[in-house]
């Protein structure tokens, strides 16, 4: 089953095409990987996908329901979560505090009931933490709850923005870069990251990233972009074979 339909995205800045006719689908459940040299329009669409660009023309559907008339703030409610390429994370507060809000998305409180405190907003909260912790727990950092994300390292607070996103139970993930700054060990145990969230937790991945060891290795799917305009798309050893792919992004030498 289709869950996401990207079709004919064109994207103009000041005249130059930033996207031209993009167009490709992501099969529920699986984990597709959006490959490209920088410039190639990766970041762009997906600020389309999540509804911080609109499109020029084209259109994109989640799960068969055109979603650009929607504003972003109505994205994560839908079942789209996403990281960011630059950590977005709330620096004063602990770990849980960030994860938590990850999930506000779900709740139905309002600044009366919340004022108030009223009975259903203590429980929605508690509920609320639970899945938090419960998300701690899943990516290893439960025992770091209560520590301000500022005071971590950067490989450990990427976890903790992957947990925020997780928070607002997507069925979609858009994750941008996110082994970004990570070293080798970093990368291997993020790639597991992903593939345990397709697999125990049912969450269809679409991953841009430059680090082909991540890619190739957990992908079903890679689409391929090159200069605003998609050049590629197919299985990873697909993709590591095709010439266009190559001379563009993964150099003379195939993928690492």
């Amino acid at each position: 089953m289709t869950l996401l339909r990207a079709e004919k995205i064109t994207v103009l800045f000041d005249g130059r095409a930033a996207l031209r006719d993009v167009s490709f689908a992501v099969a529920a459940g699986e984990v597709v990987g959006l490959i490209g040299p920088n410039g190639a329009g990766k970041t762009t669409l997906f600020n389309c996908l999540s509804r911080l660009y609109t499109p020029d023309e084209g259109r994109i559907l989640f799960d068969g329901r055109p979603i650009l008339d929607l504003p972003a703030h109505r994205i994560a409610g839908l079942g789209i979560g996403r990281t960011f390429q630059n950590l977005a994370l709330f620096a004063g507060l602990s770990v849980l505090q960030n994860v938590m809000i990850g999930g506000h998305c779900r709740g139905r409180s309002d600044y009366f009931s919340d004022a108030l405190r009223l009975p259903w907003v203590r429980r929605s909260d508690r509920a609320l933490s639970d899945r938090a912790r419960e998300l701690l727990a899943f990516l290893d950092l439960e025992a770091l709850a209560d520590v301000p994300v500022d005071a971590l390292p950067f490989g450990t607070r990427k976890r903790v923005e992957l947990a925020r996103a997780l928070a607002s139970q997507p069925s979609l993930l858009l994750m941008d870069e996110p082994a970004g700054g990570l070293n080798h060990e970093e990368v291997d145990r993020l790639g597991a990251m992903i593939q345990s969230i397709r697999d125990r937790r049912g969450v269809t991945v679409l991953l841009v990233e430059h680090h082909m060891g991540l890619v190739m290795p957990i992908s079903d799917w890679v689409v391929a972009l090159d200069f605003g305009r998609k050049i590629a798309e197919g299985t990873p050893a697909d993709i590591q074979k095709d010439q266009a792919v190559v001379t563009a992004y993964l150099g003379t030498g195939g993928a690492d």
